[in-house]
């Protein structure tokens, strides 16, 4: 096989090799070939997107750390940072489910703390195909085990997520993990290498032949042979995260770390490159010194490997010796593998030989970078308006709602978690809109919620993706704090589709505007391509995740009224709707699947400026105590957000409201709304904030302790009855 050939089996195009021959003057050789191929992959050089990702707004006084780094951080407040980042583990989780959430858990840790900061909570995202499909078991089953076992093991709370199920992800699910840490904001740590003569670092655990190609397996469609590439998903240890966790930050604390990085996708490749190339140098490795436990790894292996619990450091020269000093105390393994040069090259050695000599701007600045053709998808053509099905039981609807895998509790799944360790969780899994963690050693918390309906980023991307940014933020502000920034995880089919890429672009624009609008910059993110199996496509699902913090204090008791959870509290209170119900808003809704199948044409529609109020309406009332629980209103409408609400606070709920059509009231998806209880005489103030702020408000009803919820005329139903269904959706499953 000559060059062009192998160039061809590592994934590239003739004008890509082509290329290549240009830059090099020179064939490259076989590793040197696999080099290029992995760096080139969509996994790492994001040549589909590159020049789109470049849309958002990325700035803002309260960011710390933008793009271009392993993780975003925001500035919290008396110094701190929050650091956090999301990222996908969609194809490895396919073919092996327990082992490709474990280790995708594994690296957004990694990617948290090699900013210098301790990771204080995880959360996931997660897309499954349909209830009935028969993988869905086992892959459903594979994937919660793995982030129960790795986040359980390594002592970092899993404090909440998501799921839906959907015949779009029968052959594509996606498992996208999300990590948040807090850290000095003047002691942010970078993964860069530079000062010529300083020495380079490999530390924690030993390379091994798992997860070779991972990166370039992840920038391809599915087809028959994908389920045999077991070979290509790593296999994680958490015990040994939880030493490097502790090795590094001890190792932080000494001053003499000049960059850090994880051994992520593509492995020691990625790192030794990403760093050199941000520190404007060149890296000469030997493979020799690598730590290994296999024998007879070739330097092709070793720099492909996707082994886990691995980093790179690059230390001040003369300080080499506390390397040695604190990983041998942890038991992690280590060693100096390299120096730093002003060659501007990435230099490989083994036994003796030159393997690899590539510039550094090869492998990075000069990747290709498409600007792909786009197309208005087909299907957008045949879609129909949303009609509202027809109902003789507006009670059972409900019900029947409630136990949808999309919104039924995910309690059986929360219940594999341990969402306590560390004593910070302020609002357990499921309780709230987002989790609430108390930041260690303070009286402070932050916030942090993920989200995405895929739905209606398939019927409009643009306006599902602003929609997305739009509810996760809103999430955050229901528990009181202010949302400072997002990150996102972009999860697409094949951009070589000019449909699909037309669907890429158009999410981009949508979440750039929100992100404005909302003063939610982006701060790091991450992009999965090619989601596709036999040419079928998943839903657009451009993942989203906020962090905001609390302007005022937390006790450690959690007595205090500065944060608020979803249960209605005490009988008497009144429940009051803020924002504005479209009862024709029914497009992408969850009650019109579940009771029709079909999907509409259309999603809610949104105003920015509306939304801007209204999350800055709801951070004040709730920092003023004037309400006592606050319930976003997203699937399944206020039906939904006003049963959870009854269910958590194990209450009962009369409904006095005149509505032209109580069902299309009920289920309606309009969004920017919140339901809110408050104490009777603080009905008033309420409303009149909402007016001052320009939000519509209305009483709805009256928490009771009646165990029912009941709307006369319309509906009458227990609490229990409603509790049952919610708690059973995900029984089929088991």
């Amino acid at each position: 096989m000559n060059m062009r050939e192998q160039a061809h089996e590592h994934g590239l195009t003739d004008e890509e090799y082509d290329h290549v021959l240009e830059v090099l003057g020179r064939e490259p050789s076989f590793t040197e070939m696999g080099v290029i191929s992995v760096m080139w992959s969509e996994h790492c050089s994001y040549k589909s997107s590159r020049i789109h990702l470049k849309k958002l707004p990325t700035e803002g006084p309260q960011v710390v750390q933008g793009p271009g780094e392993n993780a975003g951080a925001v500035d919290i407040g008396d110094g701190l940072a929050a650091v956090f980042k999301m990222e996908s583990h969609n194809h490895p989780s396919y073919i092996e489910p327990y082992q490709g959430a474990a280790t995708g858990v594994g690296g957004i840790l990694r990617d948290v703390f090699t900013m210098g900061a301790r990771p204080i909570g995880n959360l996931n995202s997660l897309r499954f195909g349909q209830l009935d499909h028969e993988k869905t078991p086992h892959l459903f089953h594979g994937v919660v085990g793995g982030i129960a076992g790795y986040g359980n093991c390594v002592g970092v709370p899993t404090v909440g997520g998501e799921i839906y199920f959907d015949p779009s992800y029968n052959g594509n699910i996606l498992v996208n993990v999300f990590t948040v840490g807090v850290a000095q904001k003047d002691k942010i740590f970078r993964g860069v290498a530079q000062g010529v003569g300083n020495p380079v670092f490999y530390v924690g655990a030993g390379t091994g032949r798992d997860g070779i190609h991972g990166a370039t397996m992840a920038s391809e469609n599915f087809d028959e042979g994908s389920e045999e590439r077991r070979p290509t998903v790593q296999v994680g240890d958490p015990f040994r995260e939880k030493l490097l966790i502790e090795a590094c930050l001890e190792l932080m604390k000494s001053g003499a770390i000049v960059g850090i990085q994880d051994m992520g996708a593509a492995g020691l490749t990625s790192s030794s490159v990403e760093m050199a190339d941000r520190g404007g140098a060149g890296i000469r490795i030997n493979i020799d010194d690598v730590p290994m436990r296999e024998e007879g790894m070739t330097a092709y292996e070793v720099l492909l490997s996707e082994s886990q619990e691995r980093m790179l450091i690059v230390m001040a020269e003369g300080r080499e010796h506390e390397v040695g000093k604190v990983f041998e105390k942890w038991e992690l393994e280590w060693g100096q593998i390299g120096v730093v040069t002003d060659t501007g090259n990435f230099e490989i050695h083994q036994g003796g030989e030159l393997k690899c000599e590539l510039p550094v701007s090869l492998l990075t600045s000069e990747a290709p970078v498409y600007d792909r053709p786009t197309q208005r998808p087909d299907y957008l053509d045949a879609l129909k308006p949303a009609v509202l099905p027809e109902s003789n039981d507006l009670g059972a609807d409900i019900l029947e709602l409630l136990a949808s895998p999309n919104i039924c509790s995910r309690a059986d799944v929360f219940e594999q978690f341990d969402h306590m360790v560390g004593v910070g969780t302020v609002v357990n899994p499921g309780e709230g809109d987002a989790a609430v963690l108390r930041i260690p050693g303070t009286e402070r918390a932050i916030a942090t919620s993920v989200d995405c309906n895929s739905r209606y980023c398939y019927l409009n991307p643009r306006l599902g993706a602003k929609l997305a940014v739009a509810e996760t933020t809103r999430n955050v502000a229901c528990t009181g704090a202010v949302p400072l920034g997002i990150t996102d995880c972009l999860n697409f089919g094949d951009p070589e589709n000019p449909q699909i890429m037309w669907q890429f672009v158009e999410a981009i624009e949508g979440m750039g505007e929100a992100c404005a609008a909302l003063d939610a910059p982006v701060v790091g993110g991450n992009v999965s391509l090619y989601n596709s199996s036999f040419d079928k496509a998943i839903y657009p699902t451009p993942t989203v995740a906020a962090v905001g913090a609390f302007r005022h204090t937390i006790s450690r008791d959690s007595t205090d009224i500065g944060f608020c959870d979803a249960a209605f509290k005490d009988t008497g209170d009144a429940v009051i709707v803020l924002g504005t119900t479209d009862a024709t808003e029914l497009g992408g809704s969850e009650y019109l699947w579940v009771k029709s199948g079909e999907l509409g044409d259309a999603p809610p529609s949104l105003d920015l400026a509306e939304e801007k109020r209204l999350q800055a309406l709801i951070v004040e009332l709730i920092a003023d105590g004037k309400v006592k629980s606050a319930h976003d209103c997203a699937e399944g409408g206020l039906a939904v957000s006003l049963a959870e609400s009854a269910i958590k606070g194990a209450t009962g709920l009369t409904l006095d409201v005149t509505a032209d059509s109580p069902q299309a009231w009920l289920f309606s998806e309009s969004a920017s709304r919140i339901v809110v209880s408050c104490a009777p005489d603080a009905v008033e103030s309420v409303l009149a904030c909402a007016k001052a702020a320009d939000i519509e408000s209305n009483v709805v009803g009256t928490v009771t302790d009646s165990g029912r919820l009941t709307w006369a005329g319309q509906f009458d139903i227990t609490v229990a009855e409603a509790q049952q269904a919610h708690r059973g959706g995900l029984n089929s499953l088991n």
